[in-house]
């Protein structure tokens, strides 16, 4: 399969930064993800996908098999692991494979590119995860990468590929019933190997990026709003730019570009400016030729990290984002021989980044679950205020926690743990009970525990209504001023 070529003795363009950050000596297998299972499909696997199939919620996997010229279909079984690969025919070689309801009836349809032909497949959704006979739409020469997105705004999924011998990106819209208008194409660097599509300029629309291998470069195409595009912008990335993944590495809110550079076993991350322009790039040691990429949350830290498969070493290498779009050296994990693509979902329901990697030597995919604890999640807090009459009065506070394993429970008062007895019962529930009186007046909190870790809730104020004026705004009834208000002034003293 041609790729981008690799290119020695790498040089940036002028006015580009490179900054080499050497790998930790110390460094190699990670602790995130449990060891690779491995699932047999169709000879030579090139690209991998990840969606919901079958409709039952949970994360399916596909494959693309160059030597048989077919799909395979892995259904998830609900728990992470997959029934036998259900195969496909194609026609032709696969060699990208993307996922997505092409046809607007609310399941998951599938596109695969055809490297050796100037075509990709659409293959229907039955709405069983079962697949009709597949059909070729015209693209440009060679397209290796497909993506899917809505790039006209007008509600379905268009398609787009890069084709490595046209040295240009196919666009064909949707016409809403997964038949396409006659595509568009546009010219793009020498090689183009990737393909990738997100709104990176802010404006609401689906950009694409490129890479261009032998031209050692990266090309945006920004949308021009209506599925057409503007000529290509082009960002200096180092030799051999194999794959790049787009994703908000930074945390600004804006769309970033990392792109693997195959031959110098490096990554290179572009931060976003905001406004769709590219800063230069900063490179990070990346395993040994790193082939394909994925970026997504896999250490449950809030932000972007990337993984890559590494073509020698039967590894994938993992860079947990540090914050504000810097890496840690990498960790490796192993799977199967001859990785070429990963993608990253949710397998378990857990919130969690899964990977799954097609192993184009071994022919089967590997997938690596993830095993960083999750702390419980508070869905529903305690009541912020509670006002009582002078008299006093039965108050109940609760909270509402998930986890996937079992919770307990300490509620507090300012801090200090409470325990039942003295008109007070619950401590340990998600329901706390108190006989209150002006002497109850504080703050309280619960802590939620399981064996993943814990949270705290948000405080509640028991404020009991004596010879204080809680009718802030002189209204003669309590509202939600008075309930704020009696919050603001709480820690002043009786206001």
């Amino acid at each position: 399969m041609l790729l981008c070529r690799p290119v020695v003795s790498p040089s940036l363009a002028a006015g580009t930064l490179t900054i080499l950050v050497a790998a930790d000596p110390a460094a190699g297998q990670g602790d995130l993800f449990d060891p690779a299972v491995s699932y047999a499909v169709g000879e030579t696997p090139q690209g991998v996908a990840i969606g919901d199939l079958d409709g039952d919620g949970d994360a399916d996997v596909v494959s693309s098999n160059g030597s048989t010229d077919t799909v395979s279909v892995l259904l998830n079984n609900g728990d992470g692991t997959f029934a036998p690969e259900v195969r496909y025919e194609l026609g032709r070689r696969g060699v990208r494979v993307a996922i997505g309801d092409l046809d607007g009836d609310g399941d998951a349809d599938l596109a695969v590119s055809n490297g050796t032909s100037a075509s990709f497949n659409v293959l229907l959704n039955n709405g069983d995860a079962t697949f009709g006979a597949s059909r070729l739409v015209r693209v440009g020469r060679n397209p290796i990468d497909i993506v899917l997105g809505d790039l006209d705004g007008d509600g379905d999924l268009d398609v787009a590929t890069q084709n490595f011998d046209g040295d240009d990106v196919s666009v064909l819209l949707n016409n809403g019933d997964a038949t396409f208008a006659p595509l568009t194409s546009y010219p793009v660097g020498t090689s183009p190997s990737s393909l990738a599509l997100a709104d990176l300029d802010g404006d609401g629309d689906h950009d694409l990026a490129v890479t261009n291998g032998d031209d050692r470069e990266v090309g945006v195409l920004l949308n021009n709003g209506d599925g057409t595009f503007a000529v290509q912008v082009r960002y200096a990335v180092g030799a051999s730019c194999r794959a790049l993944a787009i994703g908000d590495v930074d945390g600004d809110g804006d769309a970033d570009v990392v792109v693997a550079n195959s031959s110098e076993d490096m990554v290179s991350v572009l931060l976003n400016a905001g406004d769709g322009t590219l800063l230069a790039p900063v490179r990070y040691a990346a395993g040994r030729v790193p082939r394909g990429i994925a970026i997504g949350d896999l250490d449950r830290d809030g932000d972007a990290d990337v993984a890559l498969t590494n073509q020698f070493g039967s590894i994938v290498s993992v860079l947990l984002n540090e914050g504000e779009g810097t890496f840690g050296p990498s960790e490796d994990y192993g799977v199967g021989s001859g990785p070429v693509s990963l993608a990253i979902g949710d397998f378990l329901g857990d919130g969690a980044g899964d990977l799954a990697v097609t192993n184009v030597t071994s022919d089967d995919v590997s997938v690596l679950l993830n095993r960083r604890p999750v702390p419980p999640v508070i869905t529903s807090q305690p009541p912020a205020v509670v006002l009582l009459s002078s008299a006093g009065g039965v108050v109940e506070l609760h909270v509402v926690a998930t986890s996937g394993e079992p919770l307990s429970y300490q509620w507090r008062r300012d801090g200090v743990d409470l325990v039942d007895g003295g008109g007070v019962s619950g401590t340990t529930t998600p329901m706390l009970t108190i006989d209150a009186t002006v002497d109850d007046m504080d703050r309280y909190d619960v802590v939620v525990a399981s064996i993943d870790g814990s949270v705290t809730s948000t405080p509640s104020v028991i404020a009991v209504q004596t010879e204080c004026v809680a009718d802030f705004d002189g209204d003669g009834g309590l509202t939600l001023f008075d309930f704020l208000a009696f919050q603001n002034a709480f820690d002043a003293g009786c206001p």
